[in-house]
């Protein structure tokens, strides 16, 4: 029978700080993001305020050191029990209740006719709210007569429509929900895919071109026959095989397949607003001299310091146990910490940025074609970091260059084609050179990718045929044969 016993030991083990946790947020976040969490953290901690243009860096950073040391002398006394209980009464001259009797109204919106008339709202810097798609489509049926099953059936539908304009759910599903006859959906359906733009609602693709199909100024039935028999094979442009399916001339197949260009496939976007994402680049790289200047971009950034009022509150003496006392002292470490940690972060996407800057001097002076392979770990070494850390600098952060502006993790790119004496090439400007190839050969004759593979060859890049072949699907080209077959 087992005994139970009880034993000590010891053992080691990494414990993750809520310090050394927002250390690591900091660092993986934007620019936009970072100037966010700072105005977020200067609104919860008092400790913290923003110096004036006048204060220099180098006085804010032996600040900040002497309020380190200050603050472990402080712990120190308090352990001995050194404080006086002298109450601390801070005197607070604003007129908190003219305040709120000025800013208190019954109206939501101040007076026009008491308003000078130079500050009215300049109607030129307001916005309008643009529609969505479920709005415009309602809008539109508001111009009919509906009943309320009607209404009930297309707000079933309506809503259910995704921003690329299908519907996200089966008919079957909005029949059930709504009660309503099976007939009676179909017309509604009917209604809303005549809505514009047409199509939204459809099931799928080939539902949603033939409801485009329907409505076109001259309805071609031979276009509605190979939209719902022959769509696959329109796509690989297979014009022979629906020619022989339909016994409709190659070339009246291909000049009726053109008027496909005018329908759209996703409809909804053409109403959906989409979201609009701002670049902020975390590191401008400017030429000075022949050189290559690094910049860290610190607009936007409030240069940090300690709060002189609430150091006054830590010099007062207070009792051990007043919880004031523990409430700043809290704060300012928070607050140390936090200017500590930016200090940090921007240092090392400086640094991250000078290594990358240094490997990649043929990229920044020639263009993309001329990309070095690279790898986290050549930047790790040269900056004497772990490269966890420089894939957490690199992260959505980018990087604005006299040639355009690129995500810091664009320039890493594995090596390929060095095997057998060749050279290595980077996977980006292996891309590059794949579909310039591509783009400039005979349309007649296109390359295969063992043609392409040969002429790589003639640089000293040696690839195997799959391996141009997985490049060349990965960008979205077509085969040799499928090119070949456009023409």
């Amino acid at each position: 029978m087992a005994k139970l016993s009880q034993g000590l030991h010891q053992t080691q083990s990494l414990a993750m700080t809520p310090q050394l946790q927002q250390a690591i947020k900091l660092l993986t976040l934007t620019h936009l993001e970072m100037t966010n969490v700072i105005a977020q953290e200067m609104v919860e901690n008092p400790m913290l305020e923003e110096m004036s243009a006048g204060d220099s860096e180098g006085a804010a950073a032996n600040e900040t050191d002497y309020q380190a040391e200050r603050l472990e002398s402080q712990n120190q006394e308090a352990k001995a029990g050194d404080f006086d209980e002298t109450p601390m009464v801070q005197k607070d001259d604003f007129d908190f209740q003219s305040y709120i009797e000025a800013y208190n109204s019954t109206s939501s919106t101040p007076n026009m006719a008491t308003r000078d008339p130079d500050e009215a709202p300049n109607y030129e810097n307001m916005v309008s709210k643009s529609m969505t798609l479920a709005e415009h489509l309602e809008w539109q049926l508001m111009m009919d007569e509906l009943s309320d099953s009607e209404k009930k059936i297309a707000h079933l539908i309506i809503h259910n429509i995704n921003d690329d304009g299908y519907l996200e759910v089966a008919f079957d599903e909005i029949v059930q929900d709504s009660g309503c006859d099976r007939d009676q959906c179909q017309e509604m359906l009917e209604t809303i895919q005549a809505l514009d733009p047409v199509g939204c609602g459809s099931a799928d693709l080939v539902e949603c071109l033939l409801a485009q199909a329907r409505i076109a100024e001259e309805r071609s039935p031979l276009l509605e026959k190979i939209i719902r028999n022959h769509l696959e094979d329109l796509r690989h442009n297979d014009f022979e095989k629906i020619s022989k399916a339909i016994g409709v001339d190659k070339e009246r197949i291909k000049e009726t397949a053109m008027l496909l260009q005018n329908f759209h496939p996703k409809p909804g976007r053409l109403v959906s607003p989409e979201e609009t994402h701002y670049i902020v680049p975390d590191i401008f790289v400017v030429e000075v001299a022949g050189e290559f200047v690094v910049q860290v971009n610190d607009e936007g950034v409030p240069r940090l310091r300690i709060s002189q009022m609430y150091q006054n509150l830590l010099n007062a003496n207070t009792a051990k146990n007043d919880p004031t006392r523990e409430f700043v002292q809290d704060k300012l470490r928070a607050a140390m910490w936090l200017i500590k940690s930016i200090q940090n972060r921007q240092q090392t996407i400086n640094k991250t940025a000078k290594a990358i800057v240094s490997q990649q001097q043929e990229f920044f002076k020639k263009g993309p074609r001329f990309l070095k392979p690279m790898i986290l770990k050549d930047v790790a070494e040269e900056i004497g970091m772990h490269e966890s850390t420089v894939s957490r600098v690199t992260t959505n952060k980018y990087m604005h260059t006299p040639i355009g502006t690129f995500e810091l993790k664009y320039f890493f790119n594995t090596g390929v084609g060095g095997k057998d004496g060749g050279i290595d090439v980077s996977s980006e400007v292996l891309r590059m050179k794949i579909k310039e190839m591509i783009e400039n050969e005979s349309p007649k004759k296109p390359l295969s990718d063992q043609k392409i593979a040969d002429l790589l060859s003639r640089d000293d890049v040696n690839l195997a045929r799959r391996t141009v072949a997985k490049y060349r699907e990965a960008m979205g080209i077509a085969s040799s044969a499928i090119r070949k077959r456009k023409e």
